[in-house]
């Protein structure tokens, strides 16, 4: 990262002190010593030129000039002109930014020609007065400071919110952003209308700076979003024993906007969890349940995908060992919670409030903090270990794994254990996004695109024809309403003969 010169006029003895104490505060300060240093025209040496085309050049090459105006004008050229209205004058021509301060509280003793001096710097922009060293500093640094955000080189607000460099409104997904109107006024009553554009979308979620798409926008909604934020893709990989050990059996990388990676990280984390039907004795529909909760599985994964810290090179990562799941991002606990605090109601505090008000929209997690408690409850219900969260070199979220419970769940009067676990096989073979829908149209009847994806909780249209409609399609178990127009609006869903007795024969799983 390159630096910014400062030029501080100019070489008054009136001012030498506080000249001498803006560049040692500058450059001691651990902060602006990063983006800026700071030259006095008597650091200069010797050199076979004149003064003024010295000072004149340096300003030149400087990229902010510091104007210190006190009660004196100083030396004066032949043309009654000093070095500090020239270096003014120069820096206005060449359109550097300026930055000027006067001492003292009023003209009093100033020179008549410092006076027209500090009344033509105020006719163009806007002065600050100090009366101390101490003043001018704490001016200056808040100046300084202003002008590295208004560069974007710094912020002080959320990741989120900033704009994201090289990022258009071009890069945005029109039509994310139409089905996630539709699915966020299912879910929680969005007040746009169905036909809002999408920059009403991003204007009503503050997802813009100044026109810009925000790094929220491009997680959201972008077409390519890890072009933008490269560790932002989730990382999943299941090992058959309880360490990490190579060969990896499955790994899995994932990208997309953040509805996606959750979409596609949960499909990946059941499909390799114990599934266990039990019978139909007590209902015509016999009872289903994964090992674990999918709702335990979902609030974890939102959770890391929503609250990690952006700006680390570091991806979310699930790795399934054969006792337990964890889910690690590079993020940490804002300063107001604790470890402790996790495991009982608390306040929301999220790392990336713009990601997390859309999320909220979606139905993917809650607004009041309430995720971890829930989690901790339904663990328990499920006689599964209760979540651990711990910190290392990031949060960690670990789920024990009790294969035998999802037989329990089913048949509680089974005696486990099952060993070894296995998923039993479901025949013929149907991923579980494809057991979802289903399950979902034998429940429903004919349904569309839309009505499926709110059902299901799922925000992205294409993770939800690429993992359950097109695989059930080319299946043959469910079929289109309207065949000769496979895009009309007037689209919907319905189980096939085969998909019923696919159903049947598994138990509707």
């Amino acid at each position: 990262m390159s630096t910014a010169s400062i030029f501080v006029s100019s070489v008054q003895k009136e001012l030498a002190e506080e000249r001498r104490a803006v560049k040692a505060f500058v450059e001691g300060d651990p902060l602006l010593r990063r983006f800026f240093t700071v030259f006095l025209f008597e650091d200069l040496p010797a050199s076979d030129r004149r003064a003024d085309e010295a000072y004149l050049a340096e300003v030149d090459r400087s990229d902010l000039y510091v104007g210190l105006f006190g009660d004196r004008y100083g030396f004066e050229d032949t043309s009654g002109v000093s070095p500090t209205e020239h270096e003014f004058d120069r820096a206005t021509e060449a359109r550097k930014t300026r930055l000027i301060f006067v001492k003292g509280a009023d003209h009093g003793a100033r020179d008549a020609k410092m006076r027209a001096l500090v009344d033509k710097a105020g006719a163009q922009l806007v002065r600050r007065r100090f009366t101390s060293t101490a003043e001018l500093i704490s001016a200056l640094y808040a100046a300084l400071v202003q002008h590295l955000e208004d560069r974007e080189l710094i912020r002080t607000g959320p990741f989120d919110a900033a704009p994201c460099p090289g990022a258009t409104l071009a890069d945005l997904d029109d039509e994310r952003m139409h089905s996630f109107i539709g699915l966020a006024r299912r879910a929680r009553q969005f007040p746009l209308a169905e036909e809002a554009s999408s920059e009403e979308l991003l204007t009503h979620l503050n997802l813009l700076d100044r026109g810009r798409p925000t790094h929220a926008a491009v997680l959201l909604f972008g077409r390519q979003p890890q072009r933008f934020l490269i560790a932002s893709e989730v990382k999943c990989a299941h090992f058959h024993g309880s360490t990490v050990a190579k060969p990896i059996p499955s790994y899995q990388v994932y990208k997309g906007t953040v509805f996606q990676l959750v979409d596609q990280a949960l499909d990946f984390i059941m499909s390799k969890l114990n599934l266990a039907v039990g019978t139909r004795a007590l209902s015509i529909q016999a009872p289903v349940a994964y090992e674990m909760p999918i709702e335990v599985v979902r609030e974890a994964l939102v959770n890391a995908v929503a609250h990690r810290d952006y700006t680390s090179n570091g991806s979310v990562q699930v790795m399934l060992f054969a006792d337990r799941l964890e889910i690690w991002n590079p993020g940490h606990l804002p300063p107001s919670l604790t470890l402790e605090m996790l495991r009982r109601a608390h306040g929301s505090v999220p790392g990336n409030p713009l990601l997390a008000e859309s999320l909220y929209l979606a139905k993917y997690i809650e607004r009041m903090g309430t995720g971890t408690e829930d989690m901790i409850a339904r663990c328990r219900a499920a006689r599964l270990p209760e979540p651990r969260f711990s910190v290392r070199d990031g949060f960690v979220c670990t789920l024990g794994r009790r294969p035998e419970s999802a037989l329990a769940a089913v048949a509680p009067e089974a005696t486990p254990p099952v060993t070894p676990p296995v998923t039993p096989p479901v025949t013929p073979p149907v991923t579980p996004p494809v057991a979802a829908l289903l399950r979902l149209l034998d429940d429903a009847g004919e349904m569309s695109n839309a009505e499926i994806r709110a059902r299901m909780g799922l925000a992205d249209r294409t993770h939800l024809r690429e993992h359950y409609i097109d695989p059930a399609l080319a299946q043959g178990l469910i079929e289109p309403t309207v065949p000769d127009k496979p895009r009309s609006r007037l689209q919907k869903y319905r189980l096939t003969e085969q998909g019923q007795q696919v159903l049947s024969a598994t138990s509707k799983t």
